[in-house]
């Protein structure tokens, strides 16, 4: 509204001290300041106070000190004096008679016989007149707006456009709306204020003369708005009163935008406020304007989004103004963007020896304290551009792939900056459009490659920009394009419409300059394991583009080793369980039973050797080595089991096509597998099920086909009296570490039998305190000496001490524990023969079983 470019309005120091009628701040007002709000003030003099306290009489005492030697205090007096019963019912009358004749501008009942123009008639007439004049004005604009269906009009109305007699008009609203409140509404008055010019002028005063109206005012005037508020002039008209309300009273701006947003109407309004807005404490993360607008866009509530992306929409369609609220914000964005800039920098490329120097940290180094702002910027013009359809200016095209290809600081937030930089180029390749530009970009890329290792480690984070490269790369040389797209949203945390045909410039540059499938393939094998993968690790990981070029078999076909790679990975996991393990597992053994063509029929991958299988066991398979702690993880454990059991599955189902190869798979040996203990392993999984996601079943499922004689029922049943609550309570008891005996204590005691029956005895029932993971190491001691227990005079209890120990560790060791028994109990012959049986001769011929020592029999 210029047309009250040259008026005064209330300053927010005289509006806070008429909220908080602040006597002492008011007598520091200037004169014209105070003349603003005299309506309020000379009714607070005169009229009975509800307050009857004696600081309130102080205070109206300085009031009415403060009044006398002001001489417009006279008019309002004389204002207030007249009868405001007899005037309201007048303007009921006149209202009934607009109404019956249409709302046309027939006989009034408020003001007749006029002899001059409006202004003329103010002039000269007395308070009585004044106010008729002016009601009467007021309530045939308030009634063409109710008429007006919502069409936007500005009234001609020489009473309100008189420079002479603004303030006694505005004097005349004031008491008018302060005395008539029912026949007056202050939300209507305002709306009707804006149809006449100076509008926002007599708006801020009314509102200043009635500070506590303030919020029902602006409410009102934005429940009453237009959802597209720089499409029509009642809209910039309405956003410019909101935004003098709120300059008057700064600190309620932010709740002002906020019913804003509520209501999803004047999207330029909550702009204007928020470029008004000038925060206590000057933030150096992220700016106001940043905030406001990226909650807008990449909030949750997609009819906030789509209200505000058709203000950009649709401000982009009418020419470059200034006055623009939309080109207002694109140019604060602009000069936030090119303020955090590393320095004055161009399109320009150094040649290898200038850009070499000190590793390019010198060429365009972004400072620590920018990356958070930097990626905010980023993010903001990635959901401009790609949900709100901004069309960006060659200079704000200039400036973002300047901010994009710069290289930040080893840190957390560095790594972030850099993969949302290198989405937003996949994003919008059109932000690439000079052989000069192309040529920033590749350098960045072949940056990026080199440095991905130097940041993961100092910037102390698992989940790398270097991981996200290969993935993307892969995709490229598989043609996943749709692949990449998601990948990008997800990156970027927001949905783009891409077209897959806009990436054939990125997908060139990608497959043909930087990354070439076979180097693909060399630099991922390189690529250090995730430390302590787990599911609470996020982001794209190494164990991302092995899976993708496990798929593709490009190991196989550059004859790259993976074997090493993926054992180690397969080490260096805890959980919860990560979910891409068991994919990668899976499609590894695929490749190392499938050829990756006809023509290669060898090109398969390695699998993973019985010595490495059996260093992950060393610690649960017994013996003296048992007794410290597993070096690995039950659940990478866990993991090679899976492995080893799909694997072998794997190659039942694939006979038929291995029975062609020249070099066949191998199976791994029965000796390896009775090394390992299935079900304690399988137990352990159990306990473990909310954190291993889906593997226990896996197991089950492997576990029924390769050796369903570990999943017979009645152990289930026999297991659940050794798991069960009485043990547990049990083994309760077992507090004191000095009690525990060793295997070397055990055998020794078992050497002296019968004599030794009482010591034996308390060492078993030590035994069977212990869980049956516990019990594993003592296994071997117990089983090869079970014959020393078929002699005469062994107390029976000893016997059935030792039998209730074979069944517990019958839970997690079975089939080991059936061969050492086996073995122990031959007769004696063929212990001097020193002939041993393994798990297989039990599965050819089970009456070895039977041949044993007669005394067990008796």
């Amino acid at each position: 509204m210029s047309d009250s470019a040259g008026l005064q309005f209330v300053s927010p120091y005289a509006f806070e001290a008429m909220q908080k009628v602040d006597v002492v701040r008011l007598a520091a007002l200037s004169d014209p300041e105070l003349r603003l709000l005299l309506p309020c003030l000379v009714r607070m003099a005169l009229c009975a106070p509800a307050d009857q306290s004696n600081s309130w009489a102080q205070d109206k005492k300085l009031i009415l000190r403060l009044l006398s030697g002001v001489e417009a205090v006279n008019s309002i007096v004389a204002l207030l004096s007249v009868d405001f019963h007899a005037l309201e019912q007048d303007a009921r009358k006149e209202q009934q008679l607009r109404h019956k004749a249409g709302g046309s501008n027939g006989e009034s009942v408020l003001v007749s016989q006029l002899q001059h123009g409006l202004t003329l008639e103010f002039e000269h007439s007395d308070p009585l007149r004044r106010l008729r004049l002016a009601l009467s004005e007021l309530l045939a604009i308030m009634n063409k707006v109710s008429d007006s269906n919502g069409e936007f009009f500005l009234k001609s109305s020489e009473l309100f456009e008189s420079p002479v007699y603004l303030e006694e008009v505005a004097d005349v609203l004031c008491i008018l709306q302060a005395e008539l409140p029912s026949l007056l509404p202050i939300v209507d008055v305002a709306e009707a204020l804006l149809h006449v010019r100076s509008g926002d002028w007599f708006l801020c005063l009314l509102v200043a003369n009635v500070p506590d109206s303030f919020n029902e005012v602006c409410r009102g005037l934005i429940k009453n708005g237009e959802r597209q508020d720089e499409e029509s002039m009642g809209g910039r008209r309405r956003t410019e009163a909101l935004r003098q309300l709120c300059q008057m009273n700064p600190s309620q701006a932010l709740n002002i935008r906020a019913m804003v947003v509520e209501e999803c109407h004047l999207p330029g309004l909550g702009v204007a406020l928020t470029l008004d807005y000038k925060p206590d404490s000057a933030d150096d993360a992220v700016s106001p304007l940043v905030s406001f607008v990226s909650g807008l866009l990449l909030g949750t509530n997609g009819k906030v989004r789509t209200w505000f992306g058709m203000f950009i929409r649709n401000g982009q369609v009418r020419k470059r103004e200034s006055s623009s609220v939309l080109w207002q914000m694109r140019r604060q964005l602009l000069l936030e963007l090119v303020a955090i800039l590393p320095r004055s920098r161009s399109t320009h490329v150094p040649n290898d020896s200038e850009g070499d120097g000190d590793g390019g940290s010198g060429y365009s180094g972004l400072r620590e304290e920018h990356v958070v702002k930097a990626s905010a910027l980023l993010r903001l013009y990635c959901a401009l551009m790609g949900i709100a359809g901004l069309r960006p200016t060659d200079e704000e095209a200039e400036q973002l792939l300047q901010l994009m290809t710069s290289r930040p600081p080893a840190t957390p937030a560095g790594v972030r900056f850099v993969s949302l930089s290198f989405c937003k180029l996949l994003a919008f390749p059109t932000l690439v459009s000079t052989p000069e530009q192309e040529q920033l970009m590749v350098m960045w890329l072949s940056w990026m490659i080199k440095e991905e290792e130097y940041f993961e480690s100092a910037a102390g984070v698992a989940a790398s920009f270097g991981e996200m490269l290969l993935l993307v790369a892969m995709y490229f040389h598989s043609n996943q394009l749709s692949a990449i797209i998601e990948l990008v949203c997800s990156t970027l945390g927001m949905k783009i419409a891409i077209k897959p045909s806009s990436l054939s410039k990125m997908k060139t540059i990608f497959t043909q300059e930087i990354f070439t499938e076979q180097v693909v393939t060399a630099h991922a094998v390189r690529v250090a394991v995730t430390n302590s993968l787990s599911a609470n690790i996020s982001g794209f990981l190494p164990i991302h583009c092995i899976y993708q070029l496990l798929r593709s078999r490009a190991f196989t076909k550059h004859k790259v080793s993976i074997k090493d790679w993926i054992f180690r990975q397969l080490c260096e996991t805890t959980t919860p369980l990560h979910t891409q393990l068991l994919p990668l597992i899976d499609v590894y053994i695929n490749s190392i039973l499938t050829p990756a063509s006809k023509a290669n029929p060898e090109a398969t991958n390695q699998p993973i050797t019985e010595q490495e299988i059996l260093n992950v066991f060393q610690g649960l398979t017994g013996g003296d080595s048992g007794r410290g702690r597993p070096q690995y993880s039950i659940t990478t454990q866990l993991l090679i089991l899976y492995y080893i059991l799909s694997y072998e599955e794997a190659l039942l189902v694939n006979t038929k096509a291995l029975a062609l190869m020249q070099r066949k798979p191998r199976s791994y040996s029965a000796t390896l597998m009775d090394q390992i203990p299935i079900k304690y392993l399988i137990r352990q999984a159990q306990g473990l099920q909310q954190e291993l996601g889906g593997l226990h079943s896996a197991l089950l499922r492997l576990l029924a086909t390769n050796y369903p004689h570990l999943c017979m029922v009645e152990d289930w049943i026999s297991e659940e009296e050794i798991t069960g609550t009485l043990p547990l309570l049990r083994r309760m008891l077992l507090t004191s570490a000095t009690c525990r005996y060793s295997q070397q204590q055990l055998q020794e005691a078992f050497q002296a039998v019968p004599s030794s029956g009482p010591r034996l005895m308390r060492i078993l029932e030590h035994l069977t305190l212990l869980s049956a993971g516990d019990l594993i190491p003592y296994a071997e001691t117990l089983t090869s000496h079970m014959g020393l227990l078929l002699g005469a005079g062994v107390s029976r209890r000893v016997l059935q001490t030792v039998n209730k120990l074979w069944m517990v560790l019958n839970t997690v060791m079975p089939r080991r524990l059936w061969v050492m028994t086996v073995n122990a109990l031959q007769p004696s012959a063929k212990l001097t023969r020193q002939q041993r049986y393994t798990q297989n001769d039990l599965m050819i011929d089970p009456l070895i079983v039977l041949r044993c020592d007669r005394r067990v029999y008796r």
